[in-house]
């Protein structure tokens, strides 16, 4: 038995089985930040932080002629995302039913993958995360009010990479409004989308928490997500007609090369850390 306790709920094996499905599919949709970024991971549940191999002086000393450092870590963060279920609908699962309701799973891996995605992107200061807006701030570029410019935005925005020498692939995550207007809107008969597919080389992605888009190098070595414990589902109490599970994840999130990332933000918008 591990801290999961899942041996201990009311659950039999198949139900288990389409519960898991289902958080793995919703969130296989939902997660935008690791189809761009570097995973490092799972590292198991004992997992408490990432070195960054730098020291921060201490002082005083305990002693004259003694000089004291720390060595500086990054916590990861647990997430847990709580859910009831219907023990009816679990049963059902049992006579062979395929259509259980399991929106609680579904709604609860949405909100767990908005958090983790929000704090790649925009990051999350109670957890010491810096986002990759926040972090790219100084390369930021506006987004245009007529989506027909955007291609040109797209493309200044891959210029100033390689004029950093940051090279390629190129990816752009894609926040909701940006995607909704690109694949909408119409340029010479094509959606607008399809002519800034031709000007990257890497994935565009549909990224619910980017308030904004990203474009970003795909090289390697600039973003880091650390995952100690990658999402799985526990057990924590039941009564006669409902199970209580949740959805637990432990992870941070590094910038490690700032000039890798261009924004895109809105003019009323400045990017900054959530707090």
């Amino acid at each position: 038995m591990n801290d999961l306790l899942r041996e201990q709920a009311p659950v039999t094996t198949a139900a288990w089985k389409e519960i898991d499905e289902e958080a793995r599919r919703a969130l296989k949709t939902l997660l935008a930040g690791r189809k761009l970024v570097d995973f490092v991971g799972p590292l198991g549940w004992s997992a408490s932080a990432v070195v960054l191999g730098r020291l921060q002086a201490l002082s005083p000393p305990p002693e004259e002629g003694v000089t004291l450092s720390a060595r500086q870590t990054l916590p990861l963060i647990e997430m847990r995302v709580p859910f009831e279920l219907s023990r009816a609908e679990l049963d059902a699962i049992d006579r062979g039913a395929r259509d259980a309701d399991l929106d609680p799973v579904r709604n609860a891996a949405r909100a767990a993958a908005i958090a983790e995605d929000r704090a790649i992107f925009r990051g999350y200061g109670p957890g010491s995360i810096i986002g990759m807006f926040d972090a790219s701030r100084a390369a930021a570029l506006d987004i245009p009010d007529d989506y027909e410019a955007y291609p040109d935005v797209f493309a200044e925005a891959t210029d100033r990479l390689r004029r950093e020498g940051v090279g390629g692939p190129y990816g752009i995550a894609l926040g909701p409004r940006c995607y909704t207007g690109l694949t909408r809107s119409t340029q010479r008969g094509y959606p607008i989308i399809n002519h800034v597919r031709r000007l990257v080389d890497g994935p565009i992605v549909w990224a619910p928490a980017a308030d904004g888009a990203v474009v970003m190098s795909l090289r390697g070595g600039d973003f880091e997500l650390t995952v100690g414990r990658d999402f799985s589902i526990g057990y924590l109490d039941h009564t006669r007609s409902t199970v209580q599970l949740y959805l637990e994840e432990s992870f941070t999130f590094r910038v490690l090369s700032p000039e890798a990332a261009v924004p895109l933000t809105y003019r009323s918008e400045q990017p900054q850390a959530e707090r």
